[in-house]
């Protein structure tokens, strides 16, 4: 048996398709749930890092580097594992979810922090000389450009939410890669696990461009 054979097995690779793609449409979902969550999370916890009241502003911090500090498969064993204890039963789905919701957000909240704090202070004189509110200064000024400056960060960070999405397989939940074991336990062949590679690798790689094209952009606008 040659390498093609083991590894590149045609035939196991027809036959494990169908699972395969169940399983990327199921990532998919989790990814994109994931994300939206994790970008609005992320959000509310800057502004309240940045303008809440000081006791807001500690617990957002200390809830930012607890997020950023724990692992991923930590996080998702405690909440798929230990919750049931205490009377809270998650479902598969919606506990990767929260674990990656929560990470993600600690990351999210760094990254539009740090976009805010990139506008310039002559942005916020100007909105009060113009007798614009707080809440009208950041979401009509602000925001717009701070968004400008952190979507490759962002775009980046969203990446890695959608590469973290294997994880879920450790709580049985039939991902891609989940997908991929079982039917390389059921071929006795590697074969699935290449094609589950394959498939991460031309979804994301396209993403990864992007990225790359976004710094490039944003960068070359603000140097003119």
């Amino acid at each position: 048996m040659d390498v093609f054979d083991t590894f590149l097995n045609m035939a196991v690779l027809k036959r494990s398709l169908p699972m395969l793609l169940d399983g990327l449409w199921l990532t998919l979902q989790l990814g994109a749930a994931s994300i939206v969550a994790g970008l609005v999370l992320g959000l509310v916890v800057a502004l309240l890092r940045l303008y809440a009241v000081a006791p807001v502003r500690i617990l957002m911090r200390i809830y930012i580097d607890i997020f950023r500090s724990i692992p991923l498969l930590v996080l998702l064993i405690v909440v798929y594992y230990a919750l049931p204890f205490v009377g809270l039963r998650l479902t598969a789905f919606v506990s990767a979810m929260t674990a990656l919701t929560l990470v993600s957000g600690a990351y999210t909240a760094e990254i539009f922090r740090a976009g805010i704090e990139a506008i310039p202070n002559g942005q916020f004189e100007a909105s009060a000389a113009l007798g614009l509110s707080h809440r009208h200064t950041m979401f009509d000024v602000i925001l717009p450009q701070a968004v400008r400056i952190v979507i490759p960060p962002l775009t980046n960070n969203s990446i890695n939410v959608v590469k973290d999405t294997a994880l879920a397989s450790v709580v049985a939940m039939p991902d891609l890669l989940k997908q991929a074991t079982q039917a390389q336990a059921l071929a006795a062949n590697p074969t699935p696990l290449i094609g589950a590679a394959l498939i991460y690798l031309a979804f994301l790689w396209p993403l990864v461009l992007l990225v790359s094209y976004l710094e490039r952009h944003f960068n070359s606008g603000r140097r003119r």
